[in-house]
C-alpha cells in the first residue's frame, strides 16, 4: 500500500495545476556521456550512469532548475526553478532503456495567492518540491521561507504551517531539500552553511514539525532529496569553491535513522566531480526499476550564468537489493 500511494502520488506530478500561464518551448537536449575524458566510463561509484543530456533554450526563462519530480513510470517529469517557473517534459528512452531525449516541452510561471504569476526573487524563489499525500504538490521557498501547497485542479495555492525555526534563518538558507516518506511524513532539510558543521531538518507530524539535524561532509551543503521504492532517502550534497569548483555528493539515509532530534550522517553512494560532466546539481528524483533496482535523476541549476554554466538532466540506476 504504501508503494502504491508513492506510485499515484508521483503520476500526480504529470497534473501540477499550479500555474499561472503555460505555453510550449522549444529545447535542444544533446546527449553526453558521464565523462568527456573517458566517454566507455559507466559508472560513479555504486551509481551506473544511464544517459544524460544537456538541455538548452532560447527563452530566457528557461534555466535554474532547482527541484524535479518523475511519474511513477519514468516518462514524463517535472521541473521547478528558482524563478517560479515550471518546466514539463516527456521523457525518451533508447532500445536499452538509457535517457536519450525530450519531448512536449512546457514552461510555465507558479501561481501566488491571488492567482496572479509570482514575481520578483523574495516571493518566487522555489528551491525545493514534494508530491502530498492527497496528490498535492508542495513548494518550498526561500528568502521569504515558506510552504505552499498546489492541490490537484486549482490554480491558487494554500499555505502551509512551515517549521518555527525557518522565521529566524537567513534568506539564502531555507529549505533546500524536501521528500514525501512513504509514511506519510515529510522530510525537509535546510541548506544551512559551510560554516556550520550540520544543517538544521525536519519532519513532520499531525500538530507540525519536528526537529533533527543533518550532516554533510565537510564544505558540502545538501541541495535535494528523494525518496526511494525502499523507503530509504537520497541526499543531494554540493561542493562550490571558484578555484576547486563544483563537485557533488548523492548520499542515502536509512528510513530508519530519521526521527526526531537524530543527528543524521548518511552514506556515501557516488561521488560527482571533473572530468566527469557536473553542475550545479539541486534537484533529485527517485523511481521505481525492474529488478529490484531504482532509477535515479538530476537536475541542476545553471542559474541562469548560462556562459558558465550548464542545464544538466542524468539517470543512473541503483541496485536495491
Amino acid at each position: 500500500m504504501k508503494h502504491l500511494r508513492r506510485a499515484l502520488v508521483a503520476v500526480s506530478l504529470l497534473l501540477l495545476p499550479a500555474v499561472a500561464a503555460a505555453d510550449s518551448v522549444e529545447v535542444k537536449a544533446v546527449a553526453i556521456p558521464l565523462s568527456d575524458a573517458d566517454p566507455s566510463a559507466g559508472k560513479a561509484d555504486a551509481l551506473v550512469y544511464r544517459g544524460g543530456l544537456v538541455l538548452s533554450a532560447e527563452d530566457p526563462r528557461f534555466g535554474g532548475f532547482s527541484a524535479l519530480g518523475l511519474s511513477a513510470d519514468g516518462r514524463h517529469m517535472i521541473s521547478v526553478s528558482d524563478a517560479a517557473v515550471s518546466f514539463s517534459a516527456n521523457l525518451s528512452y533508447d532500445e536499452n532503456g538509457n535517457l536519450s531525449g525530450l519531448s512536449d516541452t512546457d514552461l510555465g510561471t507558479l501561481a501566488d495567492l491571488d492567482g496572479t504569476p509570482l514575481a520578483g526573487k523574495r516571493w518566487s524563489d522555489a528551491e525545493a518540491m514534494s508530491p502530498g499525500v492527497e496528490g498535492e504538490i508542495i513548494i518550498a521557498f526561500e528568502r521569504d521561507h515558506r510552504l505552499w501547497r498546489y492541490d490537484p485542479g486549482a490554480t491558487v495555492p494554500r499555505v502551509l504551517r512551515p517549521p518555527l525555526e525557518l522565521a529566524d534563518m537567513p534568506a539564502n538558507a531555507g529549505v533546500e531539500a524536501l521528500t514525501l516518506l512513504q509514511d506519510g511524513r515529510l522530510l525537509a532539510i535546510s541548506e544551512g552553511s559551510t560554516d556550520e558543521r550540520a544543517s538544521v531538518a525536519w519532519i513532520s507530524n499531525r500538530g507540525g514539525w519536528d526537529v533533527l539535524t543533518y550532516v554533510p561532509d565537510k564544505g558540502f551543503r545538501p541541495t535535494g532529496a528523494a525518496t526511494l521504492p525502499d523507503g530509504d532517502i537520497v541526499v543531494l550534497e554540493r561542493f562550490y569553491t571558484p578555484r576547486a569548483g563544483v563537485r557533488i555528493k548523492i548520499k542515502r539515509i536509512r528510513v530508519s535513522d530519521i526521527a526526531a532530534g537524530a543527528e543524521i550522517e548518511a552514506t556515501l553512494l557516488a561521488t560527482l566531480a571533473p572530468p566527469m560532466n557536473v553542475d550545479n546539481f539541486e534537484g533529485i528524483e527517485a523511481v521505481a526499476a525492474p529488478g529490484g533496482k531504482a532509477h535515479i535523476y538530476v537536475i541542476s541549476d545553471d542559474n541562469f550564468n548560462r556562459g558558465e554554466q550548464r542545464t544538466l538532466l542524468m539517470m543512473f540506476e541503483l541496485p536495491l537489493r
